[in-house]
């Protein structure tokens, strides 16, 4: 992704989902660390739970719950700032748009832009 790439994911999305994209992309880089609620590293629900609280949603801190407060919204129906998990509730990130994710992986990793295809398959929109 180049620096133009980049102003226009920042810029994606619309509301709450724009900041909280505005939120998780300026933690590009930060290191993932189990249970991190930032300000300097994160794990990945903590992650979508301080990006959407800078937006001034508040959502729960654990992946599962996060997903059970949006309403459960198809593929065909992904807009930047939706949520997007794994099927097993394990994992979470926001969805950017044109495919991209923005997650905290794992540990030995950064905060990073990833492929939807990459294993999320389970997606639901917050307001």
């Amino acid at each position: 992704m180049n620096a133009g790439d980049v102003t226009a994911v920042r810029n994606a999305g619309a509301g709450a989902a724009k900041k909280a994209i505005a939120f998780a992309m300026n933690q590009l880089g930060d290191p993932y660390v189990y249970g991190g609620t930032g300000p300097d590293s994160w794990d990945c629900s903590g992650l979508v739970q301080k990006a959407y609280a800078a937006a001034g949603v508040s959502l729960p801190r654990v992946v599962g719950p996060q997903m059970s407060a949006g309403r459960k919204i198809s593929a065909g129906e992904l807009a930047p700032g939706d949520l997007v998990a794994y099927p097993s509730m394990s994992h979470i990130g926001i969805y950017l748009g044109d495919g991209k994710v923005i997650h905290a992986p794992r540990p030995g990793k950064s905060v990073e832009i990833t492929s939807l295809s990459s294993g999320f398959g389970v997606y639901a929109r917050v307001s």
